[in-house]
């Protein structure tokens, strides 16, 4: 969790003094996106961890399925928002985007449970 807060609070942080201070040219425009993408990663990382310890059977997930799932909420709220600067983001885009975000992540992890281990 102090990597959670870690990400949160540099995330949220640098998108407060860079909305702020910055004309939106594109080097500030690609900082904007670091810091969304970090802010929202930050964010989601103690949802994904509830979300796990509450309906996952078997048992604690380990700490890099838990941030790569927290890095995909990032990546998609970051999507979300390049897509709306542009607006072209609908309901259907998003929505479409997110089944596409799940399926890769139950794909990851159905290999991820294919893995033949010894000694399990």
């Amino acid at each position: 969790m102090v990597a959670a807060a870690l990400l949160a609070a540099i995330g949220w942080i640098g998108l407060i003094l860079l909305v702020n201070a910055a004309l939106p040219t594109i080097g500030p425009r690609w900082l904007f996106f670091a810091f969304l993408t970090t802010a929202a990663t930050g964010t989601a990382l103690p949802f994904v961890w509830l979300l796990h310890r509450r309906f996952d059977r078997a048992g604690p997930a380990q700490a890099s399925v838990l941030l790569r799932q927290g890095l995909l909420v990032g990546l998609y709220v970051s999507l979300s928002a390049w897509l709306q600067i542009n607006r072209s983001l609908g309901l259907g885009l998003a929505l479409a985007i997110a089944v596409g975000f799940g399926a890769i992540e139950v794909l990851i992890r159905l290999v991820e449970g294919s893995r033949w281990r010894p000694g399990r």
